[in-house]
């Protein structure tokens, strides 16, 4: 097995869990060993939301911006060797640019028995979380409801304690290096937090479907249940499939929605019926009734509550991307409240990011001192020394190239939406991104 030290490639691990292997650092147990990740530049360390939270921490802790930027280039670099991941400490040896290598550690306070009963029982409650765990997610509906009962899952400000053979006292380039690579494993896998809060993975299924099965009723309690036409959601069974005896299998999903009907015939319509958009809605809503037929069959969808609804203006937007004729897009512009010159970069929005897209296409905000704080401190650290940076004039939440027509926002979800002029406005010009420079120069690339 590679020891805290080791820097070779190949994952290891103790007391290695049963079933289909886990994403990097197979199995599960005290530790595990995940091999150093190969160099992948040009992308965020972390994209899922508890791993932007872990590096929310670091950052929030850290009192030395340069030894960050540092460790950035450190992980991008792939300095980071082997890493260990057990109870309250990770460990992993981090090379410098002279050859000098530093065993560093990075420390985090475990639950304690008290607050690991008390979420078993949490999560043995809701079977959504333990599907959504098997499925490598964290919903924030757990971490919210551990925060409910005192359990701080994800770490905060001042929990991340460094330790390093160089003896930096705060965090150093070393340390926030494994910390920025740790936060790439766990996007892969939230059982890395949970091994760092105390327990491995096989040991928690464990305990999770011993307290499911104390939880299971019995057969006279389930009789009189269904004598009084009681029951358990079928949503909630469905979900705990992976720790309950076999269910019948779903229903097969509908590949394709079918053809919309012809409606033109020999009589004419009546008043004020336009044939052709009765024809497009109907299509849409077949459509539509298909997406929502397969969201219901994939795994994520018993935990998570279902999207908001959208205004009258927000869905002639979404009927707008499907493109119809232009009679329906002149009247689909109208029921937004725009015109058709105004509906196509609405509709490029739509399609890079859907709600979001849309508010940060039209909202014309100031973001709060603390955001607009990080936002600019994102800004700063995110080129490279020696990297051309382009000058850049702020307004509100908005970021343009001095003499250029691209354009930066960030948007309340804390990502870059890349924006370029054209005809005299601004427009969508590509999908979101966490990282402020990649999604400049895409856009830079593109144009």
């Amino acid at each position: 097995m590679n020891t805290p030290d080791d820097d070779t490639a190949g994952a290891t691990s103790r007391d290695a869990a049963a079933g289909p292997p886990a994403p990097p650092g197979e199995g599960a147990g005290p530790e595990r060993t995940f091999a150093a990740l190969p160099v992948e530049r040009g992308r965020a360390f972390a994209r899922s939301w508890w791993g932007l939270a872990w590096l929310k921490a670091l950052e929030d802790t850290a009192l030395d911006g340069a030894q960050l930027k540092l460790g950035r280039r450190h992980a991008r670099a792939g300095a980071v060797g082997a890493v260990s991941v057990r109870p309250g400490r990770i460990t992993a040896v981090v090379q410098d640019r002279d050859g000098s290598r530093h065993r560093s550690d990075v420390l985090l306070q475990q639950l304690s028995a008290a607050d690991w009963d008390r979420l078993l029982d949490l999560v043995a409650d809701r079977s959504g979380h333990i599907a959504a765990l098997l499925h490598r997610d964290m919903p924030p509906v757990l971490v919210e409801d551990a925060a409910a009962a005192g359990i701080d899952l994800l770490p905060g400000i001042g929990d991340l304690e460094p330790e390093c053979s160089c003896e930096a006292w705060d965090h150093c380039a070393h340390s926030a290096a494994l910390c920025y690579q740790l936060a790439r494993l766990l996007d892969q896998d939230p059982f890395v937090l949970l091994l760092l809060r105390g327990r491995g993975e096989q040991a928690l299924l464990d305990e999770l479907q011993a307290r499911s099965a104390a939880r299971a009723p019995s057969a006279e309690v389930a009789d009189t249940a269904e004598a009084h036409g009681a029951g358990v959601p079928a949503t909630e069974v469905y979900a705990a499939r992976d720790i309950l005896p076999p269910l019948p299998g779903p229903p097969p999903p509908v590949e394709a929605p079918g053809p919309a009907p012809v409606l033109g015939g020999g009589s004419p319509p009546a008043p004020g019926v336009d044939v052709a958009a009765l024809e497009f809605l109907i299509a849409d809503a077949a459509a539509r009734a298909q997406q929502l037929l397969a969201d219901a069959l994939s795994a994520w969808h018993p935990d998570n509550p279902p999207p908001q609804g959208l205004t009258v203006s927000q869905d002639a937007v979404r009927l707008a991307a499907a493109r119809p004729d232009g009679a329906i897009s002149r009247r689909l512009a109208a029921g937004s409240g725009r015109d058709v010159r105004s509906l196509g970069p609405a509709v490029r929005a739509w399609e890079v990011g859907g709600p979001a897209g849309l508010a940060v296409l039209e909202e014309d905000r100031c973001p709060e001192p603390d955001e607009l704080a990080r936002a600019t401190d994102r800004l700063a650290a995110a080129w490279q020394e020696g990297d051309a940076r382009p000058r850049l004039r702020a307004d509100r939440n908005r970021w343009t190239v001095v003499g250029g027509d691209a354009q930066l926002r960030y948007g309340r979800d804390g990502r870059w939406w890349p924006f370029r002029k054209e005809g005299g406005q601004w427009a969508p010009a590509g999908p979101p991104s966490d990282d402020p420079a990649g999604a400049l120069a895409a856009l830079s690339a593109e144009g």
